[in-house]
């Protein structure tokens, strides 16, 4: 397909939530539930004009389908912003400052004053009707392999509500995704084929998850824009994985050229299928559902700020695979490894404690966790309690002064989570030197003649590996009294 020929254009929307303690515009906290809702909330809702006194088309379409909503809650964990019976908190400073390093990372100019909106969203996600959102930044880059892509825009907005149900009369939402810190990031329509559009994708990806982002299904939505000459931008909504968005966009300038020749050009919102093909959803949005929001202040950020937020960027993922792969790690470990950033964190705070294994560290941090929540069926999360940083440093530490062998980490972790004391642990996997002692003399008795390695294996095998290698080499060449064979001293 000649791309060029076609006058192809396309850009990106990539919307990623962001792992803050609190929401964007209230103190409720940002998590999701599962458990029954306390209470429902039910309403109905109606189309406005925008700053420039027009109701937007698609929120006409919305406001057409005049649906009923229905909203659940909890006491605890919903506020009455999410209610829309409150006004707006002030921003969270930390997710402000987290998409201020996204920001810089995709080289951006940011805007010292800017203006929350809000921007009409009728379709029920909102309580309120509308959705409140606050441009950060312009001009932005990244380098891809088919040149320079611009980022046009960085919005920081609410999340929508959550969908539970969707019915013809009534759909019913769920308010704890309501108001979750969400960054949006669009591209300039330059990009000039179907691969620069996935390479850009995963580009991004990865400047986001080097930052504080939420992971899973459901915390990244992107969003591409596509046309060639002739017909309208079409927006292809709903990609979860940028392997798609080849066959898709293909897909879809085939279905643009077919319309083109019926003469139906105009462009519109379609869903992303597993297929590679897409479905109409509704027609493009346009300025008119937008209006400055009232109840808060303008948003301005400084010189002191930006320059806190340029001291502390994070690394990208390509950089610290670099980093990872020095330290000996096997490209396996250091995927692994690379899958979270907290396990970044902790491996490379491990690894100053004890330089000597790094895939033992990433087994301990990765692996060897996993399995036991597996095994005794206890949460993940309850599992990195009990197997705390701090815990596993102590058993490196342990390990690089001698006191227990790096093959026994598992077993010491194990019991832990069986529910031992630290110490006590310890005390059981370190074998008596006295006993150890008694042990090899009786090895060396009972077969002289050997050299001190052959011994060394022999007591390995005797005590399963459970003792202080250094140490038994030690009471080995003691014993035999520096002579290379065990006859002496017996």
């Amino acid at each position: 397909m000649d791309y060029k020929k076609l006058g192809f254009k396309a850009g990106l929307e990539i919307h990623q939530q962001l792992d803050s303690n609190r929401k964007l515009f209230s103190d409720a906290p940002n998590f999701l539930r599962s458990d029954k809702p306390d209470f429902i909330v039910k309403r109905k809702l109606h189309a406005v004009a925008g700053e420039e006194g027009k109701i937007d088309v698609a929120v006409q379409h919305e406001s057409s389908l005049k649906k009923e909503f229905v909203y659940e809650g909890y006491h605890d964990t919903t506020s009455l912003v999410e209610l829309d019976e409150e006004p707006p908190h002030t921003i969270s400073e930390e997710a402000l400052n987290i998409c201020l390093q996204i920001t810089l990372l995709l080289n951006c100019t940011i805007y010292p004053v800017s203006q929350v909106m809000r921007k009409t969203v009728i379709d029920g996600s909102n309580t309120s009707g509308f959705q409140r959102t606050v441009l950060i930044a312009h001009s932005g880059f990244i380098e891809t392999g088919f040149g320079k892509v611009g980022i046009e825009s960085i919005a920081l907005e609410e999340d929508a509500a959550r969908i539970i149900k969707r019915g013809k009369e009534k759909d019913v939402y769920r308010l704890d995704r309501l108001g979750i810190p969400l960054i949006e990031i669009t591209t300039s329509p330059d990009m000039k084929n179907p691969e620069q559009i996935k390479e850009a994708a995963l580009k991004i990806g990865e400047i986001l998850r080097a930052c504080k982002v939420k992971r899973g299904i459901g915390t990244i939505r992107q969003d591409v824009n596509v046309s060639i000459r002739g017909h309208d931008r079409v927006e292809i909504k709903g990609f979860q994985d940028p392997k798609m968005m080849v066959k898709t966009v293909d897909l879809e300038i085939e279905r643009q050229q077919k319309e083109i020749k019926k003469g139906e050009t105009i462009g519109c919102v379609r869903n992303a299928l597993s297929s590679g093909e897409s479905e109409f959803l509704r027609p493009l949005p346009g300025k008119a559902r937008m209006y400055p929001e009232t109840d808060l202040d303008l948003l301005r950020i400084g010189k002191a700020r930006l320059d806190k937020v340029s001291k502390n960027l994070p690394k990208l993922r390509s950089d610290i695979k670099q980093e990872l792969k020095k330290t000996g790690l096997t490209d396996e470990m250091v995927n692994l490894i690379l899958a979270d950033n907290r396990y970044v964190d902790e491996f490379l705070a491990l690894i100053k404690v004890y330089g000597k294994d790094a895939n033992l560290i990433a087994r301990m941090i990765v692996l060897w966790r996993k399995e036991f929540s597996t095994k005794y069926k206890k949460p993940i999360e309850e599992i990195k309690e009990d197997l705390s940083e701090a815990i596993l440093e102590k058993i490196l530490e342990r390990v690089d002064s001698g006191e227990i062998d790096g093959r026994d980490a598992k077993e010491v972790m194990e019991k832990i989570i069986q529910g031992k004391n630290f110490d006590e642990v310890i005390k059981i996997e370190k074998a008596n030197d006295d006993d150890l002692e008694k042990e090899i003399r009786k090895i060396i008795k009972d077969k002289p003649g050997l050299r001190e390695n052959a011994y060394m294996g022999l007591v390995m095998k005797r005590f399963k590996g459970k003792v202080d290698a250094k140490k038994a080499m030690e009471i080995i060449q003691r014993v035999l009294g520096g002579f290379p064979y065990g006859y002496s001293k017996l």
